[in-house]
């Protein structure tokens, strides 16, 4: 590795183990070291500006230099610090936040139950599902239902749930009573010929017949994403959730519905449920809730799965369930900050207005020779690479194509997520456009770079 031995970069390899990272190549080539930022823009310890593309991870709403919530963390840590949620103790900023998420749920909710990630607020709900129906004398019914390509975070039971192969591989996953039905991505899945309603049509007979062959009396719930994130932006197909969820309903399945990533705006409403009609009995909240500047993630409780879960815990005197850091008083000060700048500064108005631009940018580049498709929704986009356009044919993945392609625009000041040969931008909430237009820019530059290097790879 490149570097001098005390150096940042070499004291991170000797000590930082990296998530989502290739280990032995981070050995040899170090880490991408950030030490400011401001607006949509971050700056690495030399010195150089990037538009930060990703939001980090999907999650800094507000830019890097708000200052508001900077504030409202200091107020609160000096008053207050810390305090717990168990043994029924509780403080008015937690309360406040709990009364201000109830009050924006796009469907009736009872509950709010904090924790500190989107994994951890995935994972209650899959423990709430199955409290519940013991509560309810259904213990058999415990089987929960991902879908291929989704993703919901890195518990053992959330990496389950994803349907994401490379995150199981090592680490004796999936556990028991985990399922996954079709990914909804029509670009990749559908037959010849066939439209996005009847993709959906086929995919909705296909989950019914997944609940019917393992039994309606075991089948507990199924989870999914607005739009699937790390599975590479995939947009649901038209009146997909409408015909999923009439068979939820059907059997007696609980939705739950993660809103890690398109919550609080991302997609032109405040939760992407909103977007896409759902109507969830479980709902999972992070990242932007405090546009990432303090880890606190909710799960939204609704009032029937609440009455079943007071029940079962008069059983034995406790509701056993909960972490060191649920409510936290400084991160809930910061989120209801976040969520006071969200509603004056008119945020989710500001995404509807700039994400037409946005998502011009990105499918302005359907026709380029390695694009196969261009797609997203409000302040979300993926493009995906493939080798060929008429047959859809991917890329060899040892090419890491995707991957390319990032580290260019990383050379060009732009700062990308390569998910496979997908690459997706996800900008700051803020971004205008201007900037809209700057990004576009680079990636470009970055894929016109990429396709000097690999179209003879695609011939």
């Amino acid at each position: 590795m490149t570097g001098q031995p005390n150096s940042a970069a070499a004291r991170d390899v000797a000590a930082v183990l990296h998530p989502f990272t290739d280990l032995k190549a981070h050995e040899e080539d170090g880490p991408f070291i950030i030490d400011r930022g401001s607006g949509v823009y971050v700056t690495d310890e030399s010195g150089k500006t990037y538009i930060e593309g990703m939001s980090g991870l999907w999650c800094t709403a507000l830019g890097f230099s708000e200052r508001r919530l900077v504030d409202a963390a200091a107020r609160q840590m000096a008053e207050l610090p810390y305090n717990q949620t168990f043994l029924g103790r509780s403080h008015e900023t937690t309360i406040a936040l709990a009364e201000r998420l109830l009050s924006l749920s796009p469907v009736p909710m009872s509950r709010i139950l904090f924790a500190s990630s989107g994994s951890e607020a995935n994972d209650t709900a899959v423990k709430l599902v199955w409290y519940h129906n013991n509560a309810e004398g259904r213990p058999g019914k415990r089987k929960i239902v991902g879908r291929r390509n989704g993703y919901h975070g890195t518990t053992v039971a959330t990496t389950s749930l994803s349907g994401i192969p490379d995150l199981h591989r090592g680490f004796n996953l999936p556990i028991a009573d985990v399922l996954h039905a079709d990914c909804p991505h029509h670009y990749r899945f559908a037959r010849p010929g066939e439209t996005e309603e009847e993709f959906a049509d086929r995919l909705a007979a296909n989950l019914e017949r997944l609940i019917l062959d393992e039994g309606p009396e075991t089948v507990a719930a199924f989870i999914a994403e607005p739009v699937m994130g790390v599975g590479g932006v995939i947009v649901p197909p038209r009146t997909y959730f409408e015909k999923v969820q009439a068979v939820l309903r059907e059997y007696g399945v609980l939705f739950i519905v993660d809103e890690v990533i398109c919550g609080f705006g991302r997609t032109g409403n405040m939760f992407g449920s909103e977007t896409f009609g759902l109507r969830p009995d479980l709902m999972c909240c992070a990242k932007a809730l405090s546009s990432a500047y303090l880890p606190i993630s909710a799960t939204f409780i609704a009032e029937p799965i609440y009455r079943a879960m007071v029940a079962e815990s008069e059983k034995s005197g406790v509701f056993g369930h909960g972490y060191t850091y649920s409510g936290h008083p400084v991160a809930a000060a910061v989120a209801l900050e976040a969520l006071d700048i969200y509603e004056e500064r008119d945020i989710v108005g500001h995404v509807r207005a700039v994400a037409p631009r946005f998502q011009e940018v990105f499918r302005s580049l359907a026709d380029r020779p390695l694009v196969g498709e261009a797609r997203g929704v409000g302040l979300m986009a993926g493009v995906e690479l493939v080798a060929d356009k008429a047959g859809k044919r991917p890329f060899d993945p040892a090419l890491k194509v995707g991957a390319y392609l990032m580290s260019r625009a990383r050379e060009y000041g732009l700062i990308v997520r390569a998910l496979g040969d997908t690459v997706v931008c996800a900008p700051p909430l803020i971004v205008t456009e201007d900037e809209i237009d700057e990004l576009g820019a680079r990636f470009r530059r970055a894929l016109a770079d990429t396709e000097v290097r690999f179209l003879k790879d695609a011939a």
